[in-house]
Order: C-alpha cells, then structure tokens, then sequence
C-alpha cells in the first residue's frame, strides 16, 4: 500500500449533513440490514467499458479487464455478512486508488510475481495487487495476494477473512458503518495519502450500479431507469446555515396574497449556501423550470420505496448535477438561489413517495421520520434570509 504509516487512530465521527462526502451510517435505516446479507448484490453483465467522473471532476474510463476485477470485488462483498452495498463502494473506492482496479505485479520486490496473472508492474515497497498489499505486513504469500479473489477476501476481513483477525479487514474496524467511505478504506490501508480515496466515491458508485443492474432495466427510450438504494439520509442544507420559514400545506401565497397549497418545504439560507442530496439517487431533472426555477428532481429507493426529491429556485448556474447522473446521499448538486417564483433565497424542497409525479408529502415532516442526519440542526426562527414559496 502507498508508503504505508506505521500508527493509524480511527476516530468514529458522526458528520454533520456540511460534510459533502457520504458516510455508510448503515444503522440510520432499517433497509441497511438487508443490504449487508450476502447474495444481496447480483453481477449482470460486465460491458466493454465504463466512463465516470470523480469527485474533482477527471474523466475515468475503465475497461473489460478492471471492470471484471471490480465484479470480483463486488461478488466477494455480496457472499460475506456484514458487507453489503456500502462495503462493497468502499473496497471499490480502495483498489481504484490504489492500483485502479489493476492486479499489479512488483518484480522489484518479488520477481516471481510477474509469473502470476497481471495488469502491469508496480513498484510501491513490496506492494502487490488490486489493493497494494504487502506480504511483509502479514496480508499474505505472494501467490495469494497476486489472486484478486484473495485480497478481496483480505480487505473485507471479519471472521471469516483469511488473515484473521490481522492485518485488520473492513469488518474488523470497529463502527465502520458510521465513518466517512473515505476513512473507513484508509482505515484498511492505512496510507499516507488518506484523502485520496473519497476522490474515488462517485466512480466506486457508478461501476456497482453499471455492473449490478437488473436484467432488462436498461436501454430503450421505455426502460426504467436503475436508482441505488440508498443507506444514508441527510438534511440537504449544511448544519447551521438554515432556518425554517414556510411548512407543507395551505397558506397565504407571500406573492399574490391569496390562499394556495403549499407543495414543498422552504428552508432560507444564504445565496449560494450548499444543496445536499438527501440520500443516494439518480437525477432525472435538472433545469431551469418555470415557477420552480432552477430544479433539480432526484429519485430514490428508501426502504424499498421509490422516492424523488425536488429540490427549486436554484441559479441556472447553481445547478451541478445533469440528468443521468447518480449522486450520493450528502453529495453538493446546487446552491441556494431565489430564481423562479421566489420573495429571496431559500431551498424549496418536496418529497414525493412513488417517485417523480406522484403526490407530495410533508418534505419536513418526512425527514423527521426517516431519522436524517442534521434535520433537527437548523433554526425555526427566520433571520436575515427572506424565503418565498412556489407555485
């Protein structure tokens, strides 16, 4: 692994919905315990080819061969307890920093490692493989770690990993659930470069929504499009920037003045202030709309329901996310804007169980219920910001 350090203190945070970055906290809802049984996630077939983008927005396409070393990884995950989706992304996360998603030989170190099958020679120590383990820190033989099944096995560790219960494995970090993906995979790694994997996120999640999509769910103008399951719920505004300024429900339209249904929930906030999705999605809207203004619409699966979030009054040019596009829970796809049917800057959001289309509830209300981190940090007390309503 790159330049390993000799100490690391794993420090089990619960962040707050300002941390951008996802966190796996499977214990906020209750559709995590299914995903972590094994078998939960089936490999479909593998494509040519896969682009995405990373968190600091490089193009990476990967091909035929490490998309099927990240099939072996995700298949690994799926047959071992505990894993689920969210250890799966994290050991993903790993090996794309690591060695992306290459089996690396390291003829430096281990000329015999080059008889075995591989992508390539690496030369970082004596590190070998997909996730750049080393022999001498007690991970394997050579012949195991040049095997992606092994080190796969390796890194999700727990009981029944084959190095038990040292060099730690996934499973074996205490909490790890409740820490960033990030630091839970430097957590295993144990790198000198600890910020290097959160980069990896959204390329860790597109490959285990390609790879992992039902039969018959995509193409064709008809098809259905795949949505993640999400493990994480989040208020979509950063704790301490917001504060509560018209419910869900009948009220006096601040516009016209007449009495009108209120389909959303307004939260006023500064000009520009972070919009967080609220868990784990596929955008299927992103444009200016009308009295919306700029809009975002993302759908989830949340407890096995489907779930869009439309988020309003965005600047065009505070949108950040485009159609197609899977977003994680906590992800930055806009800024608070006041564009559209809007009295000053604020989040217009709306919850509409069913998905897009479907009647709206309270957005505030279901937040509350779901247990979503940071929903209970904001102020019920308007301050400087002045929110409107929509439509």
């Amino acid at each position: 692994m790159m330049r390993k350090l000799g100490v690391l203190l794993v420090a089990l945070l619960f962040f707050a919905p300002s941390t951008v970055l996802i966190g796996v906290a499977t214990l906020l809802n209750p559709a995590a315990t299914a995903t972590c049984l094994p078998g939960s996630l089936l490999v479909g077939p593998i494509p040519d080819s896969l682009t995405a983008t990373t968190r600091d927005g490089a193009t990476v396409t990967l091909n035929r061969t490490q998309l099927n070393h990240a099939a072996t990884i995700i298949t690994t995950g799926s047959q071992t307890t505990g894993v689920g989706r969210p250890g799966v992304v994290i050991a993903l996360m790993a090996a794309l920093t690591e060695s992306s998603l290459r089996m690396l030989a390291n003829t430096g170190a281990y000329p015999e490692s080059a008889d075995y099958p591989n992508d390539g020679n690496g030369s970082d120590h004596d590190s070998l493989g997909l996730f750049q383990m080393r022999p001498q820190s007690g991970w394997g033989t050579v012949a195991e770690l040049m095997d992606a099944s092994y080190q796969a096995r390796a890194f999700y560790g727990g009981p029944t990993g084959p190095n038990y219960p040292s060099p730690r494995g996934l499973l074996d970090i205490p909490g790890w659930q409740s820490l960033d993906p990030g630091e839970a995979a430097q957590a295993v790694e144990v790198s000198a470069y600890p910020d290097r994997y959160q980069n990896y996120q959204p390329v860790a999640e597109a490959i285990v929504t390609a790879l992992t999509r039902p039969a018959g769910s995509g193409g064709g103008s008809g098809a259905t499009p795949v949505v993640p399951e999400t493990t994480r719920l989040v208020f979509p505004l950063p704790e301490g920037t917001w504060v509560r300024t018209s419910g869900f429900g009948w009220r006096e339209d601040p516009m016209t003045g007449e009495r009108a249904f209120h389909a959303g929930s307004d939260f006023a906030a500064a000009d520009g202030t972070p919009i967080l999705a609220v868990a784990d999605g596929l955008v299927v809207h992103a444009e200016y709309t009308g009295n919306y203004g700029g809009l975002v619409i993302i759908e989830h699966t949340v407890n096995g329901e489907r779930v869009a979030s439309y988020y309003a009054h965005m600047w065009e040019t505070g949108i950040h996310v485009t159609e197609g596009q899977t977003v994680t829970a906590g992800q930055h796809i806009g800024d608070v804007g006041s564009s559209g049917k809007s009295t000053g800057p604020h989040l217009h959001l709306e919850i509409h169980p069913g998905g897009q289309g479907h009647d709206p509830v309270d957005a505030d209300a279901w937040l509350t219920d779901h247990a979503a981190e940071g929903v209970t940090a904001g102020d019920t007390t308007l301050t400087t910001c002045t929110a409107g309503g929509s439509a």
